[in-house]
C-alpha cells in the first residue's frame, strides 16, 4: 500500500518561509515523478510544481517561479517544496502526489492527504 505524508505546513506572514515535506513508502520512489498541488479554498486543485523521476528534471507554475523550489532524496524516498516570498493567495492545502513513469506528474497514481498553508498579511 502506497502512502504519502506531507507536513511542514502552518501559519506565516507575508514574505516569509516554509519548507513542506513529503515522505513515501510503500512504492517503488525511484519510478514516480512527484508533485506539489494546492487547492484554496473555493477554488480548483492547481499543479504547483513537478520533479520527473528520471533526470530530476524540475517545471514550475508561472505564480510561483523564483520563489519556489522543488528538490527529492530518493534514498530517503522524500520530496522537499521549498517556498520563500510567500503571499497571501498562496494560502491553500498542499498535497504531494506521485506519477509513475512520468515527468510532468499526470495522471497521479497517489495523493497525500495535504498539509494547510496560511498565508497572512
Amino acid at each position: 500500500e502506497a502512502q504519502l505524508v506531507e507536513s511542514g505546513g502552518g501559519l506565516v506572514q507575508a514574505g516569509g518561509s516554509l519548507r513542506l515535506s513529503c515522505a513515501a513508502s510503500g512504492l517503488t520512489f525511484d519510478d514516480y515523478s512527484i508533485g506539489w498541488f494546492r487547492q484554496a479554498p473555493g477554488k480548483e486543485r492547481e499543479g504547483v510544481s513537478c520533479i520527473s523521476s528520471g533526470d530530476g528534471r524540475t517545471n514550475y507554475v508561472d505564480s510561483v517561479k523564483g520563489r519556489f523550489t522543488i528538490s527529492r532524496e530518493n534514498a530517503k524516498k522524500m520530496v522537499y517544496l521549498q517556498m520563500n516570498s510567500l503571499k497571501p493567495e498562496d494560502t491553500a492545502v498542499y498535497y504531494c502526489a506521485a506519477s509513475w513513469g512520468t515527468s510532468n506528474c499526470r495522471p497521479i497514481d497517489w495523493w497525500g492527504q495535504g498539509t494547510q498553508v496560511t498565508v497572512s498579511s
